[in-house]
């Protein structure tokens, strides 16, 4: 593994200690072959000091038995519409998922327990519908909730609430893993259901999302998710059906609103996705998120260290000129850098001379982040700075890179138009080229 990735997965395990992640697992996943891998995946991150909470998902093996016991019933809305008579069975089928799971987690020597913190109340007749046995949730029992966290028991919350009075309702699983994650303000909720994949091959995707480098749709912010529900409405991805990739999606956006840090859509099909998510910046699926995810902002003295090893690579390749700390001390007005969940991906500087001239240097972009077009975002900015400070002509200079400046507006100049103090330093060894543009 690359050094970065190893400071990656080391940085966000110090972030997470002691975070609280709600789960809503499909029971489609329960059925998987990766189950037990998923479920050791879990257990590792209870090792790291995460605190878990598993909602599990029952809507398949609902539907199975009732259909066993010949019981009738209709979805509207995306809602489970059947009479008092099917409740034993939704509750034995919601039941027998959330067993299933403690005992896979018993296998991993992790202590679940299943509890009633769901306090709810009928959907009732809405619109001339009867919902019958569908309910919502009016409150989690977060006290008692919290203390089964903090005894380092992991909650597994099946798909029914009760009212005060004891009767029970069927609860929509992604309602219900919402409403957690807002009551224990947790820092991340998961939605892991097979083939929940958003690949750019699929689905037309925002301009300002994040790609990753296999093409997934690697986060999306909240403001995002609306227009993208609407311009893939159509798409016909048996996977994912699009009305259940809109649930999933509103879902986690209204989470985010409601005070939960991030939401995640998940592929259980893929092994390790649920570490792989947590531990790395654009992760294994699609993260939801409201603010503070990735952006440019102003190199400080405390970043010396990244910025140097995102040098690096290209000072090895002769790309770059070495730097020493020192000399960024004395320049950290003049960088900017691209941060993602607080790990450093791009650097750039403007620095000014004499005559309005300024130089464009010191252009380092994380290889395994260049296909989100950070390089040209970083260049447009550092151009605006040199617009904003009053510079007539930007200027840099390049051994390997003329073409990509001039996509820019730069053109090949004489190393003569070079400010003299910056001369000093142009070796005639190693041949720097000079590009100059008109501001």
């Amino acid at each position: 593994m690359h050094t970065e990735r190893i400071r990656d997965v080391i940085r966000y395990i110090k972030k997470f200690k002691g975070s609280t992640i709600v789960i809503r697992l499909d029971d489609d996943v329960v059925d998987s072959p990766l189950f037990a891998g998923h479920m050791h995946d879990l257990a590792l991150l209870v090792e790291t000091g995460i605190r878990i909470v598993i909602i599990p998902g029952a809507q398949n093996h609902i539907s199975r038995v009732l259909d066993s016991y010949e019981i009738a019933w209709t979805m509207h809305d995306g809602i489970r519409v059947t009479g008092e008579d099917g409740m034993n069975f939704i509750k034995m089928a919601a039941f027998d998922i959330s067993n299933r799971i403690m005992t896979r987690l018993s296998a991993e020597h992790l202590t679940a327990v299943i509890g009633n913190w769901v306090r709810a109340r009928g959907r009732g007749v809405v619109d001339g519908i009867d919902y019958g046995s569908a309910g919502i949730v009016e409150k989690i029992q977060l006290e008692s909730l919290n203390r089964a966290l903090d005894d380092g028991f992991v909650p597994i919350i099946p798909c029914i609430g009760w009212t005060a009075t004891g009767r029970p309702y069927n609860i929509a699983s992604t309602e219900l893993a919402v409403a957690t994650a807002v009551a224990l303000k947790a820092e991340k909720l998961f939605f892991v259901g097979s083939g929940a994949t958003i690949s750019v091959d699929d689905y037309d995707i925002p301009p300002d999302a994040a790609i990753s480098p296999e093409g997934r749709m690697a986060a999306i912010a909240v403001e995002d998710i609306d227009s993208f529900i609407q311009q893939n409405r159509h798409v016909e991805n048996p996977r994912c059906p699009s009305l259940e990739l809109a649930d999933l999606l509103a879902s986690g956006r209204d989470a985010c609103v409601r005070g939960v840090t991030r939401a995640h859509i998940l592929d259980a099909d893929i092994d390790g996705v649920i570490p792989a998510e947590i531990f790395s910046d654009l992760g294994s699926g699609t993260m939801i998120y409201l603010n503070n995810y990735g952006g440019f902002r102003p190199m400080s003295r405390e970043d010396i260290p990244a910025v140097l090893s995102l040098m690096k690579p290209f000072v090895e390749t002769g790309i770059l000129l070495p730097r020493t700390s020192e000399e960024l001390e004395t320049q950290t007005a003049e960088y900017l850098v691209y941060e993602i969940d607080g790990g450093l991906r791009a650097c750039g500087a403007l620095h000014p001379y004499p005559d309005g001239m300024a130089e464009i240097a010191g252009i380092a972009v994380d290889e395994a982040y260049a296909h989100m077009g950070i390089g040209p975002k970083l260049m447009e900015k550092l151009i605006a700075r040199g617009k904003e400070t009053g510079c007539s002509r930007l200027f840099v200079l390049t051994t390997q890179a003329a073409d990509w400046f001039e996509r820019f507006g730069f053109f090949p100049a004489e190393i003569d138009l070079l400010p003299a103090k910056r001369k000093e330093k142009w070796s005639k060894n190693r041949g720097s080229r000079m590009l100059i543009r008109n501001l």
